[in-house]
């Protein structure tokens, strides 16, 4: 006979998601019973470890993909607006988490560092003037810098300024108090609260959800050591399983998983192994994305802090594999077909015929051929001092439309009618938006509780349901306090 666990709550991951969604419930309803299963050994293993993501703490500072120029030449700065008011909720989330004792040391997963846009050729400067007028008289962007000088882009950037040629202009957009965010320090931090008063699962993997008539959940779930079934029995189940996401939904069979396909996009990083350069950057820079790209696969060069050690990456080289996790299997793609989804995944490769040409162009590349990209950025880049390493994988949503599909940069929350389900798709800006995310995850499922629960998240995060851009006092007033908590003052130092 199987063992049997019974929780109220039921947790599938243990990345960034989850372990937001268990400390937000932590702190509204304390005598609820937590149960978390994750299938590897680790909390985040997957997507939130620091070696699989950028860690920039998307706040649209640096990230071109948000602020598009159209036909005439004008930028829409709808995204930023929006991602940025996103990232200072959960950055006041964990800053009242440091206060509280949810959190540890702050610098253990977040640090400051400069958010910098980089545009070369008389075109690309000329848009990132326009896109510094457009977001430095907004509250959230104040003190954004539009640079075009030759001799103060090298003070502020010398790798990538020793062996530039300047006949090809420059532009810089440079805002001093931006961060790097090692997420999986934060995760298990998060998780190291959330456990006191929870039970964590670790090596054991979820392998089927069955809704029962009283609406509550069962997951069949597998002990990876010993090979145990367990029966959890749950009255609200969350899957925050990344790439693993979809599956696991599909298997609950709600009807608002139907349609939804995946795409994944795998990748690697070129992670530099010498002091002597990584001492001479300290910024994290983002470019263009090539013609075709996905948005996750816009080139940045980043110093990253990850165990109080300053590192420097450079990336992401886009790959393509059929799983849908790191530690997947070949077939995760295959068997996310469905009958509901076949029409909509198969009218994305017509649609995204750009992005099947910039993924062959990719895997054909050789390392020299990298390294010449990541020259564009650091002219004078060796081979010799960087490594290849393999990133995280994402699964881009494919949402039906119709009876086609569009393929979304996204992340989508999927939830029951009934509130008992939900789940994440999707990729950036993902973890750096997870505490707004997990909230619309509350909101949805719990509608009858959660206006009794709007003094306590007030208290969390003192700006919920406002918005930030609108109210110059409360955001440097909210700006100052989380600074000071997370430890960022003084920031760009670094």
């Amino acid at each position: 006979m199987a063992k049997v666990i019974k929780t109220d709550v039921a947790l599938v991951g243990a990345g960034i998601m989850s372990a937001t969604l268990g400390a937000l419930l932590r702190q509204l309803e304390p005598n609820w019973s937590i149960s978390l299963f994750e299938r590897l050994e680790a909390a985040a293993a997957e997507s939130s470890d620091p070696w699989n993501n950028a860690g920039t703490g998307h706040s649209a500072l640096c990230e071109l993909n948000y602020t598009p120029a159209d036909a005439n030449g004008d930028i829409d700065i709808t995204k930023a607006l929006n991602i940025n008011e996103q990232f200072q909720v959960s950055r006041q989330f964990w800053a009242y988490g440091v206060d509280n004792g949810l959190l540890g040391a702050p610098d253990e997963f977040i640090n400051p560092i400069p958010h910098v846009s980089f545009c070369h050729g008389p075109d690309g400067v000329d848009y990132l003037r326009k896109r510094h007028a457009a977001l430095a008289s907004h509250t959230l962007f104040e003190g954004m810098e539009f640079i075009d000088d030759d001799d103060e882009f090298a003070a502020r950037l010398p790798l990538m300024a020793d062996g530039r040629d300047y006949s090809d202009p420059v532009g810089l957009n440079w805002f001093t108090d931006g961060t790097d965010v090692d997420f999986g320090a934060l995760t298990q931090q998060l998780l190291n609260y959330v456990g006191r008063e929870a039970d964590l699962y670790y090596g054991h993997e979820v392998r089927n959800l069955t809704k029962q008539s009283d609406g509550s959940w069962v997951m069949k779930v597998r002990n990876g050591r010993t090979g145990e079934k367990i029966r959890v029995e749950a009255k609200f189940v969350f899957v925050g399983a990344g790439g693993g996401a979809l599956h696991l939904l599909q298997k609950s069979g709600i009807a608002e998983a139907k349609g939804f396909g995946g795409f994944p996009v795998s990748g690697e990083f070129a992670r530099c192994t010498n002091p002597d350069v990584i001492a001479k950057h300290s910024a994290k820079v983002y470019g263009q994305a090539a013609v075709g790209a996905p948005p996750m696969s816009v080139p940045h060069l980043d110093t990253r802090v990850i165990n109080h050690d300053k590192g420097l990456l450079f990336g992401p080289y886009a790959g393509w594999s059929p799983k849908f996790l790191k530690s997947g299997g070949v077939m995760d793609l295959p068997k996310s077909v469905k009958p509901n989804n076949l029409l909509p995944m198969m009218s994305i490769a017509p649609q995204e015929f750009g992005l099947l040409k910039y993924l062959i162009s990719e895997l054909a590349a050789s390392p020299a051929d990298r390294i010449k990209t990541l020259q564009d950025f650091a002219p004078r880049a060796l081979g010799e001092d960087w490594e290849f390493i393999t990133a995280g994988q994402r699964v881009q949503v494919i949402r039906r439309t119709g009876v086609g599909g569009q393929l979304e940069f996204g992340t989508a929350v999927v939830a029951a009618g009934d509130g008992t389900i939900a789940g994440l798709l999707g990729a950036s800006p993902g973890a750096s938006t997870a505490v707004p995310a997990m909230i619309s995850v509350l909101e949805q499922c719990f509608s009858g509780r959660f206006d009794g629960w709007k003094s306590t998240l007030t208290q969390m995060i003192p700006s919920f349901g406002q918005k930030l851009d609108s109210d110059p006092a409360l955001f440097r007033e909210l700006w100052d306090w989380t600074g000071r908590s997370l430890q960022l003052t003084g920031q760009g130092d670094a």
